[in-house]
């Protein structure tokens, strides 16, 4: 259980942060309560597991902040009665885990453990597709379709034909493509977008 030793609670309720605050404290989890993204932003922790309130975007916003600080944290959801829908939703966006609050001090913490191991096998993986997506997502969509040219094999002059464009004008979008993603060849772009899941 030392392994949870930070806990990075996001939740713009003050009585329920407060509420979990205590319950954990006592099984010496340290917890960092933070009322939004923006208020995490400003003081990024070096480490822990998150436990943010389900709000709506809450979890994109958290995996974009993540992005640009190049550093994954494993997420756990929790709203009041969720719906299934609602937690598929969560996992989907990248939670690891959902629980269902209020919940007990001593169930949170079991959730907590199960949480940061199965992170463990992940974590790598998710920062690199986060990073991996933030990268492309300073892509034009023409930038975006020809990495997917370049990705699938394809030569300047079928990436052209495919998007009725000149081959130079493919190749002038594949240097700014490249220069963007930070990729000094090809294969480096490739790898980018296999990480964003671009392609499989």
């Amino acid at each position: 259980m030392d392994r949870i030793s930070n806990l990075i609670l996001i939740d713009n309720d003050t009585r329920r942060r407060a509420a979990i605050s205590h319950a954990l404290s006592a099984g010496q989890i340290h917890v960092e309560p933070f009322e939004n993204i923006a208020e995490l932003t400003s003081a990024w922790p070096r480490a822990g597991i998150v436990l943010i309130h389900d709000e709506a975007g809450a979890i994109d916003e958290l995996i974009e902040s993540m992005a640009r600080h190049g550093e994954w944290f494993p997420i756990v959801a929790f709203s009041e009665e969720p719906a299934a829908n609602r937690i598929v939703k969560a996992i989907l966006d990248g939670a690891i885990d959902y629980v269902s609050w209020p919940i007990g001090a001593e169930e949170l913490t079991t959730a907590l453990a199960h949480a940061m191991e199965r992170a463990e096998g992940v974590g790598n993986a998710k920062l690199r597709e986060v990073m991996a997506r933030a990268r492309v997502e300073r892509l034009t969509r023409r930038e975006r379709e020809v990495l997917g040219g370049v990705a699938s094999g394809l030569s300047n002059r079928l990436i052209g034909e495919r998007l009725s464009i000149s081959p130079r004008t493919v190749e002038i979008h594949r240097a700014n493509m490249l220069h963007k993603l930070g990729a000094s060849h090809t294969s480096d772009a490739i790898r980018i977008a296999i990480e964003a899941s671009l392609v499989n």
